[in-house]
């Protein structure tokens, strides 16, 4: 099972806990859309495709790549190992990016697979009431972490250990659901 790192709008900076995981575990892969600033669904669907290939991955997305990876997961089922989504942004809020509108139709899918969603009390991009709601008709259980901003570099979350035991724990019982042993990534903890 791999696992794929699906950053959002603008892409995952060097500080983003997404970029700490990869360095600290390589068979961590971020997926790579042609644009980081410029969302195309179409694009970033395509990339996905690309970077789970054959084998079933957990997509550890982030952000605005929690909507692709939802809606892509509903549609690719037996390509997706698990959905470990942090920080889905509401895409009917005022700060939701006009340049990825295209994102946020059809999200109101139930995917077929064990998925975690992660929310932060003062998300800016997401309230708490909508946070609920996503995981709802998603039919996902939620955790809160507190107050954390966005989950992202400005939050000064670094390698973000408590996610990485988070992951480390959803991913093992993802090898269970799946029905059967499966390699599971354990993330290394500072």
């Amino acid at each position: 099972m791999s696992i794929i790192t699906m950053p959002g709008i603008g892409g995952s900076d060097d500080a983003h806990w997404q970029s700490h995981w990869e360095r600290a575990t390589p068979a961590i892969r971020r997926f790579a859309p042609a644009s980081w600033d410029e969302p195309d669904l179409d694009d970033w669907s395509a990339a996905l495709d690309r970077a789970v290939a054959d084998e079933p991955a957990i997509l550890v997305a982030h952000s605005l790549s929690c909507l692709l990876a939802v809606r892509w997961a509903a549609a690719n089922p037996a390509r997706v190992a698990g959905l470990f989504l942090v920080a889905t942004p509401d895409p009917d809020g005022p700060r939701f990016p006009t340049v990825a509108a295209a994102f946020a139709e059809d999200v109101d899918v139930r995917p077929s697979v064990p998925a975690l969603l992660v929310t932060s009390e003062d998300d800016l991009y997401c309230s708490e009431a909508r946070a609920a709601r996503f995981a709802t008709v998603w039919g996902v259980p939620r955790i809160s972490i507190g107050r954390q901003g966005h989950v992202n570099s400005a939050s000064g979350l670094g390698a973000w250990p408590e996610g990485r035991r988070l992951l480390t724990a959803f991913s093992a019982g993802v090898g269970t659901i799946s029905g059967g042993p499966r390699s599971v990534v354990a993330l290394p903890v500072d």
